[in-house]
């Protein structure tokens, strides 16, 4: 019996002991991956679009974002150009838009810093023509009626064209339209072309317009292929306050929104059917759509290198979208994603 109990007694030790092992690791395991998320519930706010929010309603759909700890709400918007007040106004303090946002807001004083890229979108900031308009030159389009929403980055793409094919877009008819009229006009004729982005682009093509331009593409009779008039990219926006206050909570979100790229482009087919019924679009526009974007959360030369251009600073002065020039660093802190993804960082002004 003594002999028993002694036997009992070491595997009662072994197993505290074994146990507080285990505790250990786990311990050690957390503090590895970080300390405890700030907030365990949010609303993440993005736009009902591929090039914008892919990512995000990739990692809600597949359970990314509750692995990571963070119960996310997605909230899409249909026209991305609103969340610009939605932020000044405060009820945009975590977001998913375009680099270019960053800049306007934070050029009138509106504190924000752009913490992650998503992917680069100038593919699908695009023009398409009426059915039935046959340009012989690009410089037929002077005195054109373009629909097109007031301050669009598309139109950054149509200047980049006209300077170098010689067309004076300054003698192009702009109409502020946003996009869905847009996309009615030019079914009825009133005006010969759309600026916009997807998926009102594809949809125009649907409809028996002509694809004749985007950030990355020509389909000019004096340019076809290639090009490289417009460098726009989705990004992580945090209000200098919700960043300063929740850390932690955006490594979580910069983690599953990693998870939701790599799926999207390792599961590219698998992709298209989660997001189509998100996106309101059927699978055929959805896979042409996502073929003009590139997927990727690298912040290379090419990101910082565009975002320092002042071409894009001297237009937006011109046209009245920002007050004055700000500093690109001024919105910009890859401190967390360095943090979390160190590979990601690759411009070497960020090194």
């Amino acid at each position: 019996m003594k002999k028993f109990k002694h036997i009992f007694t070491l595997l009662i030790l072994t197993m505290l002991l074994v146990a507080c092992g285990n505790e250990k690791e786990e311990v050690s395991s957390s503090s590895a991956k970080g300390a405890e998320v700030e907030k365990k519930e949010l609303t993440l706010m993005g736009v009902r679009d591929a090039q914008i929010s892919a990512a995000q309603i990739i990692a809600e759909k597949q359970g990314y974002f509750e692995a990571e700890g963070v119960k996310v709400k997605n909230h899409l918007i249909e026209n991305g150009p609103e969340m610009g007040s939605m932020i000044a106004g405060g009820s945009a303090p975590i977001s998913l838009m375009s680099n270019f946002l960053p800049l306007t807001i934070t050029a009138s004083d509106v504190n924000v810093k752009v913490v992650a890229v998503l992917d680069q979108m100038a593919g699908t900031q695009a023009m398409v023509s009426r059915p039935g308009l046959k340009l012989e030159s690009a410089k037929d389009l002077e005195g054109l009626k373009v629909g097109m929403p007031n301050g669009a980055e598309v139109y950054y793409a149509i200047k980049s064209m006209g300077e170098e094919l010689g067309v004076d877009v300054s003698k192009i008819d702009y109409i502020n339209l946003a996009p869905s009229d847009g996309l009615v006009a030019l079914q009825r004729g009133d005006i010969d072309a759309l600026a916009a982005w997807e998926p009102f682009i594809t949809k125009g093509t649907q409809v028996g317009g002509e694809f004749i331009l985007s950030g990355r593409q020509s389909n000019l009779p004096e340019k076809q292929g290639e090009v490289n008039w417009l460098s726009v990219h989705s990004t992580l926006i945090a209000t200098d306050d919700f960043l300063e206050k929740n850390p932690n909570t955006i490594k979580a979100l910069i983690r599953a929104l990693k998870k939701g790229t790599d799926f999207i482009n390792d599961n590219r087919e698998e992709a298209v059917k989660i997001l189509s019924p998100e996106l309101r679009l059927t699978e055929e526009e959805l896979s042409e759509i996502m073929n003009r974007n590139f997927y990727s959360m690298e912040v290379d030369n090419t990101y910082w290198n565009d975002s320092n251009s002042e071409g894009i600073m001297d237009y937006f002065l011109s046209v009245g979208n920002i007050p004055k020039k700000p500093d690109v660093e001024s919105y910009h802190d890859f401190t967390l994603l360095k943090e979390v993804f160190p590979e990601l960082i690759t411009a070497d002004a960020l090194k």
